[in-house]
Formats: C-alpha cells, structure tokens, sequence
C-alpha cells in the first residue's frame, strides 16, 4: 500500500470545500435555512482519530520491536486501511467544514456566533481525524533496511510477529 499523498488530500479538501459552499448557497437560495454542522460531529470525528491511534499503536510496538507481542498481519492491514481512510475522509470533511464556515462568515446576513463556532469545530474536529491518521498509517510502517549500520529492517514474519533481519 502506498503512502497517502499530501496533493490527494488538498484536491479532496478544496473539492469539499467546494461542495460545502455550493451546497449551503443552494440551500439558501432555494429559501432553505443553511445547514450548520452539530457538535456531535466534531466530538465523533475526534473519537474516530482517537480510535484509529489506539489500534495502531501495538502495530507501532510490534514494528518498532519493543514488544515481544504477535500482531496479526491482517490485523495490521486492517489498521493501515483505517489509517489511510480516516486521513482521506478527514481531510474531506476539513474542507466541507471549511466550506461551510467560509459561507457562513461571508454572509451579508451575519450568522449567529453559535454557527461559526459549530462549523469550526466541525473543521477542527476533521482536521484532528487527517492528522490522526496520517500518524496511525506512519506507525504501521515497516521501517527500509538500513546498509550503513549493517541493521536491516523489521517485518513482520507469517505469525505477526515483528523481526529483525540482518
């Protein structure tokens, strides 16, 4: 699995950003009230980050060598898809958000405080979810081999444990 590449994450936080403005000035021109994220959002997108963190960290442990403990290798890959999904969705819903809350600062009719601040929170909240994933899919890394020292590299072998080859 490849790296997740900062210009796909740009192109998906401009590209929801865009939708979250397009969608809130519709909404608004059709005489609908414009949609302002909850706080439930936010704190469910910092439970996620927190989620995707915990299950990465005994791969982390296992990669790194500092545990004798057996790590599923498809455990593992589960856990680099979340990581890799949760950065992606992250950096989506930090552009929605971003969207949203540049609509509603940019009104000629000034939205209410309690608005900015729970579109901003939303933002926030996604952006902690990118980050946290990109952290959880840095973890589950095996690191390269290494031919200066003569150490080569950790990987996991077929039960999951994590080895050193020389």
């Amino acid at each position: 699995m490849t790296r997740t590449r900062p210009a796909t994450l740009v192109l998906l936080a401009v590209a929801g950003g865009a939708v979250g403005w397009l969608l809130e000035m519709v909404l608004v021109a059709m005489g609908s009230r414009a949609v302002v994220p909850p706080l439930t959002l936010a704190v469910t997108l910092v439970a996620l980050a927190a989620v995707a963190l915990a299950l990465a960290w005994p791969v982390r442990q296992s990669v790194r060598g500092t545990v004798r403990r057996r790590v599923d290798p498809f455990q593992a890959t589960r856990v680099v898809v979340l990581a890799k999904a949760s950065s992606l969705c992250g950096a989506l819903l930090a552009g929605l958000g971003g969207g949203v809350l540049a609509f509603l600062a940019t009104r000629p009719v000034v939205a209410s405080a309690e608005s900015l601040w729970l579109a901003a929170a939303s933002a926030m909240g996604a952006l902690v979810l990118l980050a946290a994933g990109l952290v959880a899919e840095l973890w589950c890394t095996i690191p390269p081999d290494d031919p200066k020292n003569g150490r080569g590299s950790a990987q996991l072998d077929g039960s999951g444990q994590a080895t050193t080859h020389q």
